[in-house]
């Protein structure tokens, strides 16, 4: 049976604290799982959106690196740009936001390149896909240590690894084939005409009259709109969003973000929030710190995260389940494990 790592990690837990936990589980994966860690090994991470203050902050990767570096593994902070507009929509600002939010101990690689063109197809024969955007600098990887916060999303229920290599791997059309059928709806009695939905529509989908119209055929369903709207006036249209289709798009471009590689999975199941980290304001977490876990499974790591919650905030998140269940189905990995406690 496949095994998940866990540290505990109490509450206001010191950034000292949380490197030597992370490090002391990297170690021991690698030792217990008998891993060979290649020459180069990127570090996929979530630099966080503007305004964002609850991402993983890159102070607490410094275990991770200072144990790589001991083992003379070269890395870097690998990411792809986002699809909606905002700081991480193209490589220049995205690698300004990086530096800005303290990304700088090891270099900075934006995999899809300048503005997500750089990819490579990535062939898996499943229901939704027959092949997936990958950006090509983790496409060309080896191995990769996926570095997740475990936290709330709307569409997903909630991210970890497998949305981390889903949505965090793919290049930006890749982003776009997974969102394809989730598109938001306007509440008319809540919107004011501001204009900002229109004014960060990706693909012009959004008109303003007395009050703003999303033309459905257009829309991708990025949900920046949905993000971005400073009256929330702007939600999921949940009768198009709550079938299977986005859980199962993303375990499939999961799927082919991880393929052939000898990935490392470590989740922060810290700060946890019921919103993403490209959402750009400031969030409170709705339950306590759980602690950091890892495997070389992201669907056992994420299984492991979720069973850790407390009730209120593990149906919050149910619907992630359905990426889970899905991604057991395909050979993503597995929902049963054993979890070692260090």
């Amino acid at each position: 049976m496949v095994k998940v790592y866990f540290k505990h990690v109490k509450p206001h837990s010191t950034t000292d604290e949380i490197n030597r936990c992370s490090k002391e589980l990297l170690s021991k994966i690698v030792d217990e799982e008998k891993l060979s860690l290649e020459k180069f090994v990127p570090l996929k991470v979530h630099f966080g959106e503007e305004g964002n203050k609850t991402y993983i902050h890159p102070e607490n990767f410094n275990g991770i690196i200072d144990y790589l570096k001991e083992n003379n593994v070269d890395s870097v902070f690998i990411e792809t740009n986002a699809l909606y507009r905002g700081q991480r929509t193209i490589k220049e600002n995205h690698v300004k936001l990086a530096k800005k939010h303290g990304f700088t101990r090891l270099p900075v690689v934006i995999a899809d390149g300048e503005r997500g063109e750089n990819f490579e197809l990535i062939t898996i024969n499943k229901k939704h896909f027959k092949q997936c955007k990958i950006g090509k600098g983790i496409a060309d990887a080896k191995q990769i240590i996926v570095l997740s916060h475990f936290k709330g999303h709307t569409l997903a229920g909630f991210g970890g690894a497998v949305k981390q290599l889903a949505m965090g791997c793919a290049a930006r059309g890749g982003k776009l084939d997974q969102h394809a059928n989730s598109k938001p709806i306007i509440i008319p009695f809540m919107c004011k005409s501001c204009g900002v939905c229109k004014a960060n529509c990706p693909v012009d989908a959004i008109t303003i009259k007395n009050r703003a119209k999303i033309d459905k055929d257009r829309c991708i369903g990025c949900s920046s709109c949905q993000a971005l709207c400073p009256h929330n006036a702007i939600t999921s249209n949940w009768l198009q969003s709550l079938s299977r289709s986005f859980n199962e798009r993303l375990a499939e471009y999961a799927f082919a973000a991880s393929k052939d590689k000898k990935n490392i999975y470590i989740n922060f199941a810290l700060n946890i929030t019921a919103g993403c980290d490209c959402e750009g304001h400031s969030m409170h977490p709705i339950t306590r710190d759980i602690g950091i876990f890892a495997s070389t499974d992201p669907v056992a790591i994420d299984k492991a995260c979720l069973d850790k919650l407390n009730t209120p905030v593990k149906l919050a998140f149910s619907r992630g389940i359905k990426t889970l269940n899905y991604g057991e189905k395909i050979g993503l990995g597995s929902k049963k494990y054993d979890l070692i406690s260090l």
